[in-house]
């Protein structure tokens, strides 16, 4: 049930057989349909996720009723940390409310832990604190490089950069979201990906 989780914690963290059971007993499987709110914006995130199966996507609304994507959450062999663990970091880290929402796009399923529990498994296991600050880093570097890329990469750029990582997300993911996500518009979107024939 938890093997895909298992998998990714090992390539960080070596667990003998009683850390790792420590781990598992607080871990739970939650799934949702596709269009399903884990998160919404102005609630605590008290829970980290991580992705079994399924597809994600964190966003803000504007002040007009706008939405932008600004993360999107799945599991394959291009995934990395932040893209695994379905949370807004900060309000988990701090139990602030949340400045974003997260949705699924489809039916997911995600192993679930408890922000108290981490901070059990933090003050059980020597190498749990080296997890989260293992997590701290990547969320903190993939945020500075999305921001650094927004400023200075091209639409064109960037999009290549989307093709070249995640190439299946764009026949998966809404073109709306994937537009909003790269910081362009649809229609701007959708010139990129005839120029590239992939319409």
């Amino acid at each position: 049930m938890f093997n895909s989780y298992k998998n990714f914690i090992q390539q960080y963290l070596k667990l003998n057989a009683i850390e790792w059971k420590l781990v598992e007993l607080r871990l739970t499987l939650k799934s949702y349909k596709a269009g399903d709110i884990i998160l919404h914006q102005g609630d605590i995130c008290n829970e980290l996720y991580f992705i079994n199966s399924g597809l994600a996507r964190g966003f803000i609304i504007d002040e007009n009723g706008k939405d932008y994507t600004w993360s999107i959450f799945f599991n394959d062999s291009n995934a990395h940390m932040s893209n695994l663990f379905v949370t807004n970091y900060d309000s988990f880290l701090h139990q602030i409310p949340s400045n974003i929402h997260i949705e699924t796009l489809e039916d997911t399923t995600l192993v679930v832990v408890t922000y108290q529990d981490i901070q059990f498994l933090y003050n059980t296991l020597k190498k749990g604190e080296r997890f989260g600050r293992l997590m701290a880093e990547e969320a903190y570097s993939f945020l500075h490089q999305q921001i650094i890329d927004r400023q200075i990469k091209s639409a064109k750029e960037r999009f290549e950069d989307f093709l070249k990582q995640t190439p299946y997300l764009l026949h998966k993911v809404p073109q709306y979201h994937i537009a909003t996500f790269l910081g362009i518009t649809p229609q701007h979107l959708s010139r990129l990906k005839k120029e590239y024939k992939l319409t």
